[in-house]
């Protein structure tokens, strides 16, 4: 396993595995796949619904806990200061640890900096060992970086062949937040598994062109948490430190960007409001249920 080291000096693997859109039946027995194939690095959130399930799988591995790094994400129902703080402590119950490895803001709305200050004294306390954000644009990072007391460890975006993010990598390494990808390889969109660059790369490997995405993005310096349920896939996703892209295959990667998501835009007015809506959803069902939804 290759690693990065986040400018507080705490070492992240640069290869995980993520659990997005995996549900809650097979997410146990996902990640304890994922952890026989070797993984150490576990990606959740509170909106996954699944942390409790990562947290069962992990105890069950019996894989000592100073041996993984976990992370998951605060959701926007949860910032504000208070709330924000409260909900950590309750994913850290769910996961079963006294300890994260990282916690992200989920996304830039709401009161995202009250929560972010929650994150900086629950890492002074020695809850978290690294803090920061997620789908924040190179503007809201820059802000958050400069004004708050500890600066951002790691930003997740969108990031992949089709969307490489080289202005915000930009950003993110003068600030030095490490960059990472959600979506690695932008859920098949726009043909990716079967693009033709990609494809031929492989082939002069014998990797699949997955492999050669993981590996493009590993050589950038991204780090990675690609999501699979089958177990043959994801050690096909672990198997990429053996082989290295040459400067004119990483170079043929780099000519495929669109620069532009292949989901949708956090500075879009209509997506804002879907998410608000989303929220607001959401707490009417916590509101009937009687159960804190995280």
């Amino acid at each position: 396993m290759e690693y990065v080291t986040l400018h507080n000096g705490v070492k992240m693997p640069i290869l995980g595995y993520g659990v997005y859109q995996v549900a809650q039946e097979e997410c146990e027995r996902c990640v304890l796949d994922a952890l026989r194939v070797g993984y150490r690095a576990l990606d959740t959130a509170q909106s996954y619904f699944n942390e409790e399930q990562v947290g069962s799988a992990v105890v069950k591995s019996g894989i000592p806990r100073e041996e993984l790094f976990l992370t998951t994400k605060i959701w926007i129902e949860h910032y504000g200061y208070e709330q924000a703080k409260a909900s950590v402590l309750e994913s850290m119950r769910k996961l079963q640890t006294d300890y994260l490895d990282l916690v992200l803001l989920h996304q830039p709305f709401s009161d995202c900096y009250g929560a972010y200050r929650a994150l900086e004294d629950l890492y002074d306390a020695g809850k978290l060992r690294a803090i920061g954000v997620s789908n924040f644009y190179p503007d809201r990072l820059v802000d958050i970086a400069s004004f708050a007391r500890v600066c951002p460890m790691v930003n997740q975006v969108e990031t992949h062949p089709l969307n490489q993010q080289t202005e915000a990598k930009t950003w993110m390494d003068k600030y030095g937040v490490q960059i990472e990808a959600w979506a690695p390889f932008g859920e098949g969109r726009g043909g990716m598994f079967a693009n033709p660059v990609l494809a031929g790369i492989g082939a002069k490997y014998g990797k699949t062109a997955a492999q050669v995405i993981l590996r493009w993005h590993i050589q950038r310096g991204v780090v990675v948490i690609p999501k699979s349920t089958h177990i043959e896939r994801m050690r096909e996703n672990f198997d990429v430190f053996d082989f290295t892209l040459s400067t004119e295959d990483m170079q043929a990667v780099a000519a495929l960007d669109q620069k532009r998501s292949a989901f949708f835009s956090h500075q879009d007015p209509a997506m804002v409001e879907w998410f608000v809506k989303m929220v607001e959803e959401r707490k009417k069902q916590h509101d009937c249920s009687g159960e804190q939804k995280s």
